[in-house]
């Protein structure tokens, strides 16, 4: 309502700041900064692993390395395992940078094949995280 009482349209002025609520849209996690637990930035989220039937984000393709985007290496590291911290504008993993970078990871063309009919790439990324609290798929 404005000053007279008149409805008036919503802004984006009356929304709440994307920290306040518990939804986020994929916009805004792309290239979301990555933290270690320190609150060393670690690298970013260049994607999103959704699966397909139930909706759910299984992972988030967290990029490191590299010049320019060449070289990079992509680290599917399960949702589970990162927290939002309203305070550094990003998302915590208990991994440092060593271990993320020990962990399976993909180049940009390899990536294509990600989730296509192989099933053993979950069990190697459960393997690796479950330590971390990672539940399996």
């Amino acid at each position: 309502m404005d000053d007279n009482g008149d409805a008036r349209p919503m802004t984006t002025d009356d929304l709440p700041s994307h920290a306040d609520h518990g939804l986020v849209t994929s916009s805004r996690v792309i290239d979301a900064p990555v933290f270690d637990k320190t609150g060393q930035r670690i690298g970013r989220i260049d994607d999103l692993s959704i699966d397909k039937k139930t909706g759910q984000v299984r992972y988030v393709m967290v990029a490191f390395g590299g010049f320019l985007g060449i070289g990079e290496r992509l680290h599917p590291t399960p949702w589970g395992v990162l927290d939002y911290d309203t305070a550094l504008d990003g998302y915590v993993t208990p991994l440092d940078k060593a271990a993320l970078n020990a962990a399976p990871h993909y180049t940009h063309d390899e990536l294509a094949a990600f989730g296509a009919g192989d099933s053993s790439y979950r069990d190697r990324l459960f393997a690796y995280y479950g330590p971390y609290g990672a539940a399996p798929f």
